[in-house]
């Protein structure tokens, strides 16, 4: 009376094992975005650096470069040259812009060190933009 079913139902196949392609965990994804957000904020470091040496830009790309490898297995990053002249006070903007972004990560994740590393650069990049604005 009723023609038997000849293939799989889409559920099973839904609830079956895992496909070929991996799959990458939550807390994965974040320490992607947070080494990215943090290696973009090393970058403008490094130019900014390279514009005004300071002992502070030196430790915190120090740290930076330490926890970008952290996240990223031990990796060390990339480290920018300078390409193009830029005003200081738009370089601590931006620096300032990616420090929040990598915060929000960081505390998204509980990575305290990172949210502290994070935290102190914003602090900085703040301060320097309103002594650069201001003078």
């Amino acid at each position: 009376m009723y023609e038997p079913i000849r293939t799989k139902s889409v559920h099973s196949t839904m609830a079956g094992p895992p496909s070929d392609f991996p799959h990458r965990t939550r807390e994965e994804e974040l320490d992607i975005q947070l080494a990215g957000h943090l290696a973009a904020l090393l970058a403008v470091t490094d130019e900014l650096r390279a514009l005004t040496p300071s002992a502070d830009l030196d430790a915190a790309a120090t740290r930076l470069a330490e926890q970008v490898a952290r996240l990223r297995g031990g990796r060390t990053p990339v480290r920018a040259s300078l390409t193009a002249v830029q005003e200081p006070a738009a370089l601590h903007e931006r620096a300032h812009a990616f420090a929040g972004r990598a915060l929000v990560v960081a505390a998204s994740r509980a990575d305290t060190a990172a949210a502290i590393l994070a935290a102190e650069r914003m602090d900085a990049h703040a301060a320097a933009t309103e002594l650069t604005t201001a003078g």
